[in-house]
């Protein structure tokens, strides 16, 4: 079944990005915003029907009065403002409600607005990627404890995935957040590069449920609580190789940058281990009665063509019983683990007889 999640960006978002104070290296910013603007025109080259954004909230409104693990934003428009910058993004409101009927059939209770503004987390990305098109947002609670555990926004982001198909709409995801930083705290100027590194590495090889291994001890410790909009991004598109990949490291944010847009080849999984196939059972039986009985091995040894003959096989079965060849009997679909025990069991049979 082909994907309607067609492609996705996991970029950062540091509030620096828009403020940009003496403290910041212009030259990282630059390389931040430019491969945001590559992934972006690759992303509007598959032409999609919405923009998913995926950001935390950073404790502007979903705090004391409410904090869901999950919002989907349902109004007809999304607005916020930062660093003197407005933003004003059209929601695709229809399909945000039809999501959220998907996802509750699902077992998820997400929480929808019509009002909720977007700060930084929504804007940055979405200037950098240069996004024009109708998007749905959705706030994940990253810094409020409990937060959602990384399983279940990967499992968040799979329903989204198959909600999107349900309703037939072609979608790119846009995780917003990452990777190590502490903000407020005393560990601000030193984020975990070698962490962030070390996570990459995986990722980078299409490796994406890796970010399941984190537990929110590890998140908190290594500065990466918004890996959890990560998650969900991950979860949407699956075991993908990305086709972008850079990190830049700041003093305070080490910025990942991961882009996914490449055509997805059709993938036929041929396991090594098949099913036992209907029209195989009766050869199946005779390797198993082989392999198990020391009697019919003894007749099968004293001559195996005739033996294989009058099994009543077709022709191409026959050969195959008759010479136990391992590849013609994985050429016909037979569960490899049958002959292979057979042909151990007659050549030990045939040594005793040498």
């Amino acid at each position: 079944m082909t994907s309607h999640v067609l492609g996705g960006a996991f970029v950062p978002h540091a509030p620096q990005f828009f403020t940009m104070p003496e403290t910041e290296d212009p030259s990282t910013v630059k390389r931040v915003r430019e491969v945001a603007g590559r992934i972006g025109e690759a992303l509007a080259a598959l032409e999609p029907d919405i923009w998913i954004v995926i950001a935390n909230d950073h404790v502007n409104q979903f705090f004391l009065h409410c904090t869901p693990a999950f919002a989907l934003h349902t109004g007809a428009e999304v607005k916020g403002s930062f660093a003197g910058r407005d933003f004003r993004y059209e929601v695709a409101s229809g399909t945000a409600h039809a999501l959220i009927r998907h996802l509750q059939a699902e077992g998820f209770d997400p929480a929808f607005t019509s009002t909720a503004e977007i700060d930084y987390a929504f804007g940055i990305p979405l200037a950098h990627l240069g996004v024009d098109a109708p998007i749905v947002p959705i706030y994940a609670n990253a810094y409020v404890p409990p937060q959602p555990s990384m399983e279940r926004c990967y499992g968040f982001g799979q329903a989204l995935a198959r909600a999107l198909a349900a309703i037939d709409v072609r979608a790119v995801v846009i995780a917003s957040g990452g990777m190590s930083h502490f903000p407020g705290t005393e560990r601000y100027s030193n984020p975990d590069l070698d962490f962030d590194k070390a996570l990459l590495e995986p990722l980078s090889r299409g490796r994406l449920r890796t970010l399941l291994s984190l537990d929110e001890k590890r998140l908190d410790e290594t500065g990466n609580v918004e890996l959890r909009c990560w998650a969900i991004g991950a979860g949407a598109l699956g075991e993908r190789v990305p086709d972008v990949v850079q990190l830049d490291p700041s003093w305070h944010h080490i910025y990942g940058s991961l882009g996914w847009f490449a055509p997805q080849p059709a993938s036929v999984h041929r396991p090594h281990y098949p099913p036992v196939h209907a029209e195989r059972v009766e050869l199946t039986r005779i390797l198993h009665l082989l392999s198990n009985s020391a009697a019919e091995r003894a007749r099968y040894v004293d001559d195996p063509d005739g033996y294989a003959a009058a099994a009543g096989l077709g022709a191409d079965e026959t050969e195959a019983l008759a010479s136990l060849d391992m590849d013609r009997m994985r050429t016909l679909g037979v569960h490899p683990m049958v002959p292979f025990l057979t042909r151990l069991q007659i050549d030990h049979e045939r040594a005793k007889t040498a």
